[in-house]
């Protein structure tokens, strides 16, 4: 009988690498922890790139707003809100502060062509959009259509909220020129009167829109209250 061989028996298979099963997924799992770690690495790192072009303060930095079709750069904190902004800062006082708390509409802008609550929106944020006051309605001297009705029915009483009326309801004329006394009430639902002219503001918007007011929105006829 011959002897065996030098080495592993034929049974025995090809030689082993010397790497154990725990071992290798031991190594499996290191490399993936090592990957994930560099991988979330990368990742704060880039977050924290992007995040230095974006974060601004907290003292006042430049602010570039186009108001009224005009740019103007203003040097807020990134706190300040469009309100502030426009009052305190640009000078324009038209947009009135009221509640604070963008719930009566008395600071209303219109922002790109929309109405927004200025004391609720940042200046910062407004950057690049079309900012329109209610001064800018009027700039060359000679009222709108709606801010003479306005004043031909008597939409206002102390004036406070007029400001942010006559803008949402130049927003939605703009939009629909022939709204129905639905749609103005709809509109306005966030501007607060708390005069109580909500039917000569209806009857401002209608005649401005080139509709006779409804009977009830004239329950005394313009310029005649002071005399009832």
């Amino acid at each position: 009988m011959k002897s065996p061989p030098d080495g592993p028996s034929a049974h025995e298979g090809p030689a082993r690498s010397g790497v154990s099963r725990r071992t290798f997924f031991k190594l499996l799992g290191t490399s993936a922890v090592t990957t994930a770690t560099l991988g979330a690495s990368n990742i704060a790192k880039g977050l924290a790139e992007a995040n230095a072009e974006r974060v601004h303060g907290p003292g006042a930095v430049p602010v570039t707003l186009k108001v009224n079709g005009q740019p103007m750069t203003l040097q807020l904190e990134p706190r300040t809100t469009l309100l502030e902004a426009l009052r305190t800062h640009a000078g324009l006082t038209g947009a009135k502060e009221s509640c604070d708390r963008a719930t009566c509409g008395a600071c209303t802008v219109l922002l790109n062509g929309d109405p927004v609550y200025a004391c609720s929106l940042l200046a910062i944020e407004a950057q690049g959009a079309e900012i329109e006051t209610i001064e800018g309605l009027a700039a060359t001297g000679q009222l709108t259509e709606l801010q003479q009705a306005f004043v031909t029915h008597d939409g206002l009483q102390c004036g406070y909220c007029s400001p942010g009326m006559v803008m949402t309801l130049t927003a939605l004329l703009r939009k629909n020129p022939h709204p129905t006394e639905a749609d103005i009430r709809r509109a306005v639902a966030g501007n607060l009167c708390r005069c109580g002219s909500y039917p000569r503001i209806f009857a401002a918007t209608l005649a401005a829109s080139g509709q006779q007011p409804t009977a009830k929105l004239n329950v005394i006829p313009p310029h005649e209250h002071a005399l009832a």
